[in-house]
């Protein structure tokens, strides 16, 4: 799996940086073939709260598909985790899809016949 970081509009230190990585490499547990995840986050400009606002977003990439989720908070590390919850959920999500998929093409390959 590869794993891209980039900071926007912010420094990226050591300790972002591996908070990032730690987060996005948590993600293959729920899903095994994750092919690349693309983790950019950052302080978002363009907004009408007040204060800082961070927004981070992961981009994930698998056979066949792929899921950006992006999340803002007010504290950075907060915005990361709100991605990395929500792509357990897609990621989860998406398995259910793909074996219910894998079942039902295993029962039309056997011949199953419904009764009428």
């Amino acid at each position: 799996m590869i794993i891209n970081i980039k900071a926007t509009n912010i420094e990226m230190t050591d300790a972002l940086k591996e908070y990032a990585h730690e987060k996005a490499e948590s993600l293959e547990k729920y899903f095994k073939d994750i092919q690349k995840i693309d983790v950019d986050f950052g302080m978002d400009n363009h907004h009408h709260q007040k204060g800082k606002v961070y927004q981070a977003q992961m981009n994930v990439f698998v056979p066949g598909k792929g899921l950006t989720i992006s999340k803002k908070a007010e504290d950075l590390y907060k915005a990361i985790d709100k991605v990395k919850d929500h792509l357990k959920t897609e990621l989860d999500e998406l398995k259910d899809r793909m074996r219910k998929k894998d079942r039902n093409e295993i029962r039309n390959s056997k011949g199953y016949q419904e009764e009428e």
